[in-house]
């Protein structure tokens, strides 16, 4: 399939997930007390940070999808305090990201999306809205990356993006999700 503007944001939404699974499989082998422990950070503990960035992925795949939900996405500002039960919710919530993605076409990019703020609405071309999701994304994961470094546990590699070369690397990661290089890149 030749690069275009769809394919790009079905590429985002799949190295997401991946990223997310990285990252909370490495977070795995922590304790809860080190997953749960003060550090510097704008949140302040790997608990936080990766909460947030589920609670926000709700809130804006919720409105991405036509939804409503609005800031009610962030009553409870840790709903998986273990990294189990967030590894789990947030698999759940990137692929209901990776679906929207996959539908995507070049006119629904152009598409204004809603956004429940509660006290006001919020409209944003959906193609706006992704780059927005992603970027803070992408944001709070090298929060929660430098925060891993202050542990025993060595922070995986998330700065790549699906190098041809390095296919063979992630391709266990790869299976591991469901995924071969034929879903991301639709060949």
């Amino acid at each position: 399939m030749p690069a275009n503007l769809v394919q790009t944001f079905r590429a985002f939404a799949y190295n997401n997930a991946w990223a997310n699974h990285r990252l909370l499989t490495a977070c795995a082998g922590l304790s809860q007390a080190e997953f749960a422990a003060a550090r510097t950070g704008f949140f302040p503990s790997l608990q936080a940070t990766l909460n947030h960035i589920h609670v926000v992925d709700l809130f804006y795949i919720d409105a991405l999808e036509g939804g409503w939900l609005g800031p009610k996405a962030w009553a409870n500002e840790v709903p998986y305090p273990s990294v189990a039960e967030l590894k789990r919710a947030q698999r759940a919530i990137d692929q209901r990201l990776i679906v929207h993605c996959d539908a995507l076409t070049p006119e629904r990019l152009d598409d204004v999306v809603k956004v429940n703020r509660d006290s006001s609405v919020q409209t944003e071309r959906r193609d706006r809205l992704l780059m927005h999701l992603f970027q803070h994304q992408i944001h709070h994961r090298g929060q929660a990356h430098a925060m891993l470094s202050e542990t025993a546990v060595k922070p995986p590699q998330l700065d790549e993006f699906f190098s041809a070369g390095e296919a063979p690397f992630r391709a266990a990661e790869f299976t591991e999700l469901g995924w071969s290089e034929a879903t991301v890149w639709g060949g």
